[in-house]
Formats: C-alpha cells, sequence, structure tokens
C-alpha cells in the first residue's frame, strides 16, 4: 500500500512540472523553426557575406522567442499612440479590400479584439448554466450579449454564453440564454477553468465559493 501511495504522490509531483517544461520546450522550439525558415529565406537573397550570420543567428536556442516578444512589445507601443493606431486603421482598410482575405482577417480581428482587449466582455463572468438539459447544470462564461439581427428577433434579456467542454476548454458550445436562465458566480475565470479542465476535482478556492449572483 505504501509503495502505490509514494508513487502516485511522486507522479503528482512530477506530472505538472513534465507537462509544463514539455509545453514550453513545445513552444520554443516550434518558434526556432520558424525563425529558422525566415532566416532561410532571407540568407537565399542576400550576399553570401551574410549567409555565414544567418547560420549562426539560426543556431542560437530560444532567440526565436525572444524576436517574436520583442516584435509584440514594439507593435504595441507603436499600437498605443495615436500615430500607431493611424496606421493600423490604414492597413486594416486595406486588408479589409482584399477579396477572401477580407473575410478572414476580419472575423479574425473581431475574435480578438473581443478576447484580447481590455474592454471586451469576452470570459468576463462565469456562470452556472442547465446545459445539455434541464436539471443537469455547468459552468459557463458569458461572452457579451445579442446585437443586430439577432437582438431585434430575440428581444431584450438574453446573454451571449459560451459552454467549454471538460478536459478541453478550447472547444464548446454558443448558446444564447435568457438572463433569468443563468446564475452568476462569485468565482474568477481562471478558476472556473481550473474546475473544468480538472473534470470538477479542483475546486475553486474557498475564498471565492459558488455563490449564486444575478445577471443585469
Amino acid at each position: 500500500m505504501s509503495f502505490k501511495k509514494y508513487l502516485l504522490s511522486g507522479l503528482l509531483v512530477w506530472l505538472p512540472l513534465t507537462v509544463t517544461i514539455w509545453l514550453i520546450s513545445w513552444m520554443v522550439g516550434s518558434l526556432d523553426a520558424l525563425f529558422r525558415t525566415v532566416l532561410n529565406g532571407i540568407s537565399k537573397v542576400s550576399p553570401a557575406s551574410a549567409t555565414s550570420l544567418m547560420d549562426e543567428l539560426g543556431q542560437i536556442h530560444g532567440l526565436g522567442v525572444i524576436l517574436v516578444l520583442l516584435t509584440l512589445l514594439i507593435t504595441g507601443a507603436f499600437a498605443s499612440n495615436v500615430v500607431g493606431k493611424w496606421w493600423l486603421s490604414q492597413f486594416g482598410k486595406v486588408f479589409a479590400g482584399i477579396p477572401i482575405f477580407k473575410t478572414i482577417y476580419t472575423s479574425v480581428k473581431r475574435v480578438s479584439d473581443t478576447l484580447f482587449s481590455g474592454n471586451g466582455n469576452a470570459f468576463r463572468q462565469t456562470l452556472l448554466v442547465q446545459y445539455p438539459r434541464e436539471g443537469v447544470w455547468t459552468l459557463a462564461f458569458q461572452t457579451g450579449a445579442p446585437s443586430g439581427e439577432v437582438k431585434s428577433k430575440l428581444g431584450d434579456g438574453f446573454v451571449s454564453v459560451y459552454v467549454p467542454t471538460t478536459p478541453n476548454p478550447t472547444s464548446g458550445f454558443f448558446l444564447l440564454m435568457a438572463k433569468s436562465e443563468v446564475i452568476e458566480l462569485d468565482v474568477s475565470v481562471d478558476e472556473a477553468l481550473t474546475y473544468i479542465i480538472s473534470m470538477g476535482s479542483v475546486a475553486p478556492d474557498a475564498s471565492t465559493p459558488l455563490i449564486p449572483g444575478s445577471i443585469k
């Protein structure tokens, strides 16, 4: 019995650490591979004297991650000032005018603005809803409220809800539910996601229990 207990205890210690290291290594390797691909393309059109430099840069492990982070930081700083916002809006207009590209670019931009913008409403509130049938409850996230043609048909009093799957919350179901049919919870999104991924084995912190609230 002690052997099994110690084995499981050791597994619980090393499994999260191993998975974390594996994910980080995979991310670093993927970005390095992408960076090397870009360098190979540049070296083919560069003078012979620059080829050796490209090869040396491609051998630096982790350089792709650093360059991606620097690019994001520089782009973010540029987009945060008036001039940067104006230039980005001009680029957006150009991209939005290209057939096929327009559909993809506009859709992705709207989703990213909703999910990552500080003013967005996506995943701002944890809910308790009855799904897939009455009497069965699950955790969900409010992603906004209906608008446009959908709102004109449904009227007021509805919310947009995302019901994630377990243990992979990146897939799920999008529902339009009446406010009277959802319960607002005093639980952070991070804690709710942990609860979902663990299939209920890791409950939210005791300081933020599942306390029903009201949707305003």
